[in-house]
């Protein structure tokens, strides 16, 4: 399929991870246990890794909007998070049978990770936080969270007042493995374009609206849906004032990049 490219890359020494791209974003091939045992290896190297959980929206921006595009260029992996991406992955043969899905992923991760790892939590509301640790820490005694901020967060990724540099030095202090986002697109993005290379070590996952569903604020679309890629039905139906001039406008955008370079 035009506008589809196979690119082995054998990063950390693991030969089979590879990408395809779709309208220029190299979607990572994987599933969910395969990433789970990738972050864990991810998490043992001395450097920082940065991971944003891709839907339709997030590629048709970066293939519309080079500011975008340049905004997320300090992510080294992108999974695919969306119904769609996955029908286009498979059209070049990933023969994926399902997305890695924000939500569900860490949903998955945090319940299963073993208590050698630590976790930290930025972004959502403080009661969002305290739910996600009361919640992942029920079913997994052995997590770890070690920290966390839940304050505000700027379109150009500047935390509020004196956190800029307090959430730095504190990350940089205690070095967790995991570093957990949730402040939505384009916020996180901005945050890690800013603020990735003073990271010394870690592997930073921007989940976006996984934070609110996990910690049981924010209603997700039932599993039928997921699985025929109808989630952004239900999240419309969720919040139409909000998220209806984007899906309308990006849904159409995806759907016309997709058209244009499969003709070309």
């Amino acid at each position: 399929m035009a506008g589809l490219q196979i690119r082995p890359n054998p990063e950390f020494g693991v030969a089979n991870l590879r990408e395809l791209h779709v309208l220029g974003t190299p979607l990572l091939v994987t599933d969910y246990s395969g990433l789970s045992v990738q972050c864990l290896e991810w998490a043992r190297r001395s450097r920082c890794v940065a991971l944003d959980f891709a839907n339709t929206q997030i590629v048709t921006m970066r293939r519309h909007e080079p500011d975008f595009r340049e905004l997320t260029s300090a992510y080294d992996h992108f999974p695919p998070d969306g119904m769609p991406l996955i029908w286009c992955l498979n059209r070049a043969g990933a023969d994926l049978r399902d997305r890695v899905y924000g939500p569900t992923f860490m949903r998955q991760f945090l319940s299963t990770a073993p208590g050698e790892f630590t976790h930290y939590l930025l972004g959502g509301s403080e009661e969002c936080g305290r739910r996600l640790q009361q919640i992942f820490k029920e079913i997994n005694s052995a997590l770890r969270f070690i920290g966390s901020f839940h304050g505000k967060c700027a379109v150009n990724g500047l935390l509020e007042g004196a956190a800029e540099q307090e959430v730095i030095s504190e990350l940089n202090r205690l070095r967790p493995d995991f570093i957990w986002i949730g402040f939505g697109t384009p916020k996180q993005q901005a945050w890690v374009k800013r603020h990735k290379s003073l990271l010394r070590s870690g592997v930073i996952l921007t989940v976006g609206f996984a934070f609110d569903v996990n910690a049981g604020m924010k209603p997700d679309a039932p599993g039928w849906m997921q699985r025929l890629g109808l989630t952004w039905i239900f999240r419309l139906w969720s919040e139409p004032r909000r998220l209806g001039p984007r899906y309308l406008r990006y849904n159409f955008l995806f759907l016309w990049y997709l058209l244009k370079e499969g003709l070309r």
